[in-house]
């Protein structure tokens, strides 16, 4: 069966994405849809331009990946749903959890999938980690450290929409995949709290986002030995670039360097290295561009005509792939099970928003006041 796929969003990664599908087997790109550039995607690979979102939707599709501007997300994603379309998001997939929350609902009233583009998760390294913590390889997780910081110049042209706060949610919401990490770790935690605000871009060039956030989550309990605990940054105030995931273990820990490039475990036994990406050319590409970036390739934002670097391209069609597979019914790996059915989507913007609040009003603040549930 070949899926009749739509595309909104004609930018960085909705261009590459609707060039993958365009190829991928079992699918068929046939229409896109995109406020700019989709006239010459649409060229590009010979697809038909909407000239609404409505028409778009309204042209007979089984499937619609979504990669609009993020404030975009839940409009075109609720109206997909409700015309019984299957539904790619990418991240982040709504900019409050009320939002997310309706977004899933309503795929499931509808009977369709939805799945959430937390690419990162199909990183070959990331799913190696996350085979050894559950392997035991490093006995129960206390504490995940994520750093992704570096410098961001003021832009030369116009400010784009991911420098915007209200429409991007800024490096919190934009560069979530850090956090979503630490949730399929950890869990839910029950209380969160964050610093930081924007302390070096102000003026011409500049958006509003901030461009330092520390925050940290706290999980379980330490009364019972369930207690762990999580210390996660962001920003593009920072000279020297840091991009990494430390999981810290009884036994050992897992370090995930998206900088250096390559993932280390180290215990009991003695220490092994293996790959981030599929293999090592991918991971000396990923070191070449973020060498090659101004100030560290973690906190930039690709340019919407730009290509994505071979790494990117080739998770990200590992992350399409599945989803199609998904639509044919054909029987996936359960790691993925949190992408498909809510929970990554939901709890990730869920904690995301409870930072933004502890933020605004300079306190602690418990994950059930967003989702009103002491469960989450």
């Amino acid at each position: 069966m070949t899926h009749r796929c739509g595309l909104v969003g004609a930018g960085y990664f909705g261009a590459e994405l609707g060039r993958i599908m365009q190829r991928l087997e079992g699918a068929k790109l046939c229409g896109i849809y995109s406020v700019e550039y989709a006239q010459a995607l649409g060229e590009e690979l010979g697809v038909r331009v909407h000239g609404s979102l409505r028409e778009l939707l309204d042209s007979g599709l089984d499937a619609v990946i979504i990669a609009s501007p993020n404030h975009a997300h839940y409009q075109a994603s609720l109206q997909a749903s409700r015309r019984g379309i299957h539904v790619f998001c990418e991240k982040p997939i709504a900019l409050s959890y009320q939002q997310c929350y309706q977004m899933v609902e309503a795929a499931n009233q509808a009977g369709t999938r939805f799945m959430a583009g937390h690419v990162m998760q199909f990183m070959h390294g990331v799913r190696r980690a996350q085979d050894l913590i559950a392997d035991g390889e490093i006995g129960r997780v206390v504490m995940v450290h994520s750093a992704r910081n570096g410098w961001e110049e003021p832009s030369t042209g116009e400010v784009s929409w991911k420098k915007r706060g209200e429409l991007s949610g800024g490096h919190l919401f934009h560069h979530i995949h850090e956090l979503d990490l630490v949730l399929s770790i950890l869990g839910s935690p029950h209380t969160v709290s964050m610093v930081g605000g924007n302390f070096s871009h102000r003026g011409a060039g500049c958006g509003d986002e901030d461009d330092v956030l520390v925050a940290s989550l706290e999980f379980g309990r330490v009364e019972d030995g369930s207690g762990a605990v999580a210390l996660c940054e962001w920003g593009s105030a920072m000279r020297r670039p840091e991009h990494y995931v430390t999981i810290q273990g009884e036994r050992g820990y897992i370090h995930i360097d998206l900088q250096e490039v390559g993932v280390e475990l180290h215990n009991l036994f003695g220490t092994k290295r293996f790959c981030l990406h599929s293999d090592p050319d991918e991971d000396a590409d990923r070191r070449r561009s973020y060498a090659a970036s101004a100030g560290g390739g973690g906190v930039e934002y690709g340019a919407p005509t730009d290509v994505p670097p071979r790494w990117l391209r080739t998770i990200m069609e590992i992350e399409l792939r599945y989803f199609i597979d998904l639509l044919d019914g054909i029987e996936l790996p359960t790691r993925f099970a949190s992408l498909i059915d809510g929970t990554a989507a939901t709890r990730s913007i869920a904690v995301a928003q409870a930072l933004q609040m502890s933020l605004a009003e300079n306190r602690k603040v418990a994950l059930a006041q967003v989702t009103g549930s002491e469960n989450d």
